[in-house]
This record gives C-alpha cells, structure tokens and sequence, in this order.
C-alpha cells in the first residue's frame, strides 16, 4: 500500500475540521472554514474531492449531502508528517527538529513540564 500524501495547507485546514467534528458534509466543512478564512463553497466541494482521490478522506454517499471523514486519526497524520520533516530536513535527528521547534516557539511552562515528563518516561524505558 502506497503511503497517502501530505496534504496541503488548506487540505490541512479541511482535516482539522474533520478531525474535530469526525465526520462533515461540504456545507459543514464551507461553514466552519468560511468564519476564519474566505473560501467558496465550489472551492471546498472542489478540495474534498480532490482528498477522496488522494486518499486522505472517504465519502459517504448514503445520504443526500455526501459527508466526509479522515481516513487517518488525527495523531497518526501527526506522526507521519513529524517523521517526514524530520527525514526531509533534519536528516532524521530529532535533536535537530525538537531544538528548532523550542527556539522558533516558546513553550509554556506547562508543554516544559509535559516534555520533561516524557523525556524522563524515555530515559526510564517506559514508552
């Protein structure tokens, strides 16, 4: 199985819809869009086909308005597309890639103490 393609940044905007809702129609998908970012309703009709080929949402056509849904979870789309930038500019180090994402955006003290958390959780063997 070929692996599914990384989307766009609008298409990126359209999953994050689905992911949230879990499934929507086209009008769903217009409407929650429409309020951050001006976008046609023909556009996202258009784009969500464009997905269903693609792979990255499937369409249910029982209904009258066809309603789409992600074809991965959320943090699976995550880790693919982490693992890929890593591979793609990081030459795989994820040294490199954590360094470059604290100094470009400050965590809180509450994401600090989470990686702490975690770190310590790799370091002991428990993930």
């Amino acid at each position: 199985m070929e692996p599914l393609p990384q989307p766009t940044p609008t298409e990126l905007s359209i999953l994050r819809v689905l992911w949230r809702r879990g499934s929507a129609t086209v009008r769903e998908v217009f409407e929650d869009l429409s309020r951050n970012k001006e976008m046609g309703y023909t556009t996202v009709l258009k784009l969500l086909q464009i997905m269903t080929e693609k792979g990255l949402v499937i369409r249910n056509e029982s209904e009258r308005a066809h309603v789409y849904q992600s074809t991965q979870p959320q943090n699976a789309a995550q880790t693919r597309m982490v693992s890929d930038l890593a591979e793609k500019m990081f030459n795989g180090s994820a040294q490199q890639l954590v360094m470059h994402a604290l100094n470009t955006h400050k965590a809180s003290p509450q994401e600090m103490a989470e990686i702490r958390r975690l770190l310590d959780e790799m370091e002991r063997g428990d993930s």
